[in-house]
């Protein structure tokens, strides 16, 4: 599953996809279906959630997509035999919807996840607010600066409005003043504060992975997942590489992603 502000097109361009790809199956990766759910919305993503006003994408990944998928491919249509992977948005739709739909996958990997702890209100200053104030079509969101347009993606999510046009969306803060109401439903959709919930989900996995460049900001959020996936004594691979973000993210892919559903996924057809 691709980040915000690209799409799935894009994603697949990024890490070389047929080119990684190719290489993951010469040095010895076990032939698999590799599907790219595009998850791009007005506001330039979808965070994986369940939106009243921008779509349910959390439920599309979870089980119209699968269903779709094993219905016209070659699958083995097994929980056992289906991987959950995504980089930062995606990442966190990876825990999202790996904690939550445990009975569709078998194995998770969440490269550098983004978002899996509480957001703050963001931008409260005046210049701010009047930008999101002027946004009234879909061309005036995509001329907002990329953490404007991401604050708006947020909202849309996770405190979606069908009853306030024209976004359809409440903000963390209004006339100047931050929204507590608006921020604990944003604070419930993030996986640090729901993870508790999921225990005995996350222990049906057979593997679950992490990873995180060493100059990446989510670095702290990404480890402080895997030291909660410890403590519950739920198994978990955890690893802190060298690179930022995005710069190592093809690499990753080919080299560790690809190989690690190839060592855990169940490739036994049962015929």
């Amino acid at each position: 599953m691709h980040g915000y502000s690209i799409g799935a097109a894009q994603w697949s361009k990024e890490i070389h996809l047929s080119t990684t790809a190719q290489n993951a199956f010469a040095k010895g990766a076990k032939e698999m279906i590799l599907v790219l759910p595009d998850s791009k919305t007005v506001h330039n993503g979808s965070m994986y959630s369940r939106s009243v006003t921008t779509g349910d994408f959390e439920t599309f990944i979870a089980r119209d997509l699968i269903a779709y998928i094993d219905r016209h491919y070659r699958t083995i249509a097994k929980r056992e035999s289906r991987g959950l992977a995504g980089h930062s948005m995606g990442g966190y739709g990876a825990s999202r919807i790996g904690m939550k739909h445990a009975d569709m996958f078998g194995a998770l990997y969440m490269m550098s996840p983004c978002c899996l702890s509480a957001r703050g209100a963001g931008p409260t200053d005046a210049a701010s607010i009047k930008a999101w104030e002027a946004v009234k079509t879909p061309a005036d969101s995509a001329k907002l600066p990329f953490m404007l347009r991401g604050q708006l993606a947020a909202a849309a999510a996770w405190s979606p409005n069908p009853k306030n046009p024209p976004l359809y969306l409440d903000l963390p803060v209004k006339d100047g003043a931050v929204r507590s109401d608006v921020l604990a439903k944003w604070a419930a959709n993030a996986p640090l504060a729901f993870v508790d919930q999921y225990m005995g989900d996350l222990r049906r996995y057979k593997a679950i992975a992490i990873d995180v460049g060493d100059k990446d900001g989510l670095k702290g959020d990404a480890q402080a997942l895997h030291e909660v996936l410890d403590r519950n004594s739920i198994a978990n691979s955890f690893e802190i590489y060298e690179g930022d973000h995005t710069n190592r993210v093809a690499w990753r892919f080919q080299d560790e992603v690809l190989p690690f559903f190839d060592r855990q996924l169940d490739f036994a057809t049962g015929r």
